[in-house]
């Protein structure tokens, strides 16, 4: 995600928000009349009335979770120790905030002949979410799965949710894998690997074939889009979206 230009800004009132795993919360913003977007874009949100500030600033970028038919905008983030996300989780109900975009181009490929792997680390899954949601409903003929990955299941946003959504849409695989149980108060019978070779060749027909979605931590997009050259998958054929100081 990168900084905003030339987009409208519209003013906003939060309206919602609720946790959606350990120290990672989702906002629900009113949507402004006229606002549209593609699933997997990313808006930015100003802070208009801030309670303190560093050097990092008032705005940040946020992919947008909600799909463009629900009535509201929502993002979600981990609560880091920065200024501004100190304030997130203590916003009054109807603070308003300003917010511009939508900005990014990552969106789901037209050619269903071509499956789709997304390839998600943690909050990476923010953008992912809306694609999904979109694809359900909309009935879209692509094979979909979700390689999802996370070090406990307290650490995943929205599990249960994207879970179920395997009801709505046969054809979409959720395969979410936790690398780190011995710190989970959980039970938990699904992969415990890390994203890798194996793991995909595990549900991939071909592994090479694909178009792959890479989303999450900076250190995380690069190994993965690393193995998955190693792999033998060509750069046309990966799309990433880095998140930095999240």
């Amino acid at each position: 995600m990168g900084p905003q230009t030339d987009t409208p800004d519209y003013l906003v009132k939060l309206k919602k928000r609720f946790l959606v795993a350990e120290q990672t919360m989702a906002f629900q913003f009113e949507k402004p009349a006229g606002f549209t977007f593609r699933p997997g874009q990313w808006i930015d949100i100003t802070l208009l009335e801030p309670i303190e500030t560093d050097a990092e600033g008032d705005t940040r970028g946020f992919s947008i979770t909600s799909a463009p038919h629900e009535d509201f905008l929502m993002v979600a983030t981990r609560l880091r120790d920065t200024a501004f996300k100190r304030q997130l989780p203590h916003l009054p109900i109807n603070t308003m905030v300003k917010i511009e975009g939508p900005g990014g181009d990552l969106r789901l490929h037209n050619n269903t002949a071509h499956e789709a792997v997304f390839l998600a680390g943690g909050i990476g899954i923010t953008p992912i979410r809306s694609i999904l949601l979109h694809a359900a409903r909309e009935k879209f003929a692509h094979k979909i799965f979700v390689f999802f990955s996370n070090r406990r299941p307290e650490d995943a946003p929205f599990l249960e949710e994207l879970t179920d959504l395997q009801k709505d849409n046969p054809n979409y695989t959720l395969i979410a894998t936790m690398t780190d149980m011995g710190k989970s108060a959980r039970s938990w019978n699904g992969d415990t690997s890390r994203i890798d070779q194996s793991l995909l060749a595990k549900y991939l027909t071909d592994v090479k074939a694909p178009i792959y979605y890479v989303v999450g931590p900076m250190g995380m997009v690069n190994g993965v889009h690393g193995m998955l050259n190693k792999a033998g998958v060509d750069d046309d054929d990966i799309r990433r979206e880095e998140f930095e100081g999240y």
